[in-house]
């Protein structure tokens, strides 16, 4: 048998012994600690990669700029990264514009299919895969558990970004919650700042007593004007993820989210050993928590059931 060449096999020994390129993309600030990014490098470490050795997570921050994100894009392949995982629905559109065909693993609150990034959720197809935050059939228990929390409340509004893919869905299925519990139901599309400063004054008119906001990322960033406003005007908040809870609303039904950026590293870890992205299903949340703001119940003159308080995951005191 021939030996090889020495420089064929230096190139082989430098290619077995290069750590798994990952690159971390987020339309967030550039952070010294993320929760969601801890979470997907806790996952890789449940999975045999150690940093430094057979793993190395490079962190691209778009301070909010999707046009940032794109410009960044071709410096991401430049990096050698063998895969991207995006962190938000509003992280992945520059990244597709950008014609990138490397592996992408996304978390997005939005409904894949509908947003056109994948082709179903059983077969994506194409180069990118991952867990959708999108669970229309949790509304209607979250506006049950909002009933159950407070049984005097007659009307709701429904605080949404219409532009968000899956809006739709979680509109009707509030509307059959909504006739189910006796409510009288109310919706305010919000996709700008201005649209959402009408509403909240057109709810304090109307003299609402609670609302239901849709979760995603819009919302999410004015989360703590809405608590502000809910409080001043004794009207209760119910959301989907942890984060409007401890920001001062009321409650939060959803899924966990430091949960499923830890299965992220699943995704990346079977793409690493061969799988295609298009070939793997999108997965959604298994994990949900409810979570309770009992300082502003307080505030809001509400005293909440034990039922609920004993249901909850997390009370906030």
């Amino acid at each position: 048998m021939l030996a090889l060449p020495l420089a064929v096999a230096l190139r082989a020994q430098a290619q077995q012994s290069a750590p798994y390129r990952v690159a971390w993309v987020s339309m967030d600030e550039a952070a010294s600690h993320s929760p969601l990014l801890t979470a997907f490098r806790g996952g890789m470490a449940d999975l045999g990669y150690v940093e430094g050795k057979n793993l190395a997570i490079d962190t691209w921050w778009g301070a909010g700029s999707s046009e940032k994100i794109e410009r960044m894009s071709g410096e991401i392949v430049r990096a050698d990264t063998d895969v991207i995982v995006t962190q938000g629905g509003a992280t992945l559109p520059p990244i597709l514009r950008a014609g990138i065909t490397r592996p992408i693993v996304f978390s997005m609150s939005a409904d894949p299919v509908e947003a056109k990034f994948v082709k179903s959720y059983a077969h994506p197809g194409g180069n990118v895969t991952g867990i959708t935050l999108f669970t229309a059939e949790l509304v209607g228990k979250r506006m049950a558990l909002l009933r159950e929390a407070l049984p005097s409340i007659k009307r709701l509004a429904v605080i949404a970004n219409p532009e968000h893919p899956g809006a739709s869905k979680e509109l009707q299925k509030a509307r059959e919650a909504a006739i189910k519990l006796g409510l009288s139901m109310q919706y305010f599309p919000t996709s700008s700042e201005a649209m959402l400063d009408s509403a909240l004054a057109e709810i304090a008119r109307s003299r609402i007593e609670a609302a239901l906001v849709f979760t995603d990322g819009f919302a999410l960033g004015y989360a703590d004007r809405i608590s502000a406003f809910a409080i001043h005007n004794h009207i209760a908040v119910v959301s989907g993820w942890a984060d409007f809870a401890r920001r001062g609303n009321l409650m939060t039904y959803g899924p966990v989210l430091t949960d499923v950026y830890r299965r992220l590293a699943t995704y990346v870890d079977r793409i690493h050993k061969g799988a295609r992205p298009g070939d793997l299903p999108i997965e959604q949340p298994t994990k949900i928590e409810l979570v309770v703001n009992l300082a502003t119940a307080r505030a809001l003159g509400v005293s909440l059931p034990q039922s609920v308080l004993l249901s909850a995951n997390e009370v906030i005191q």
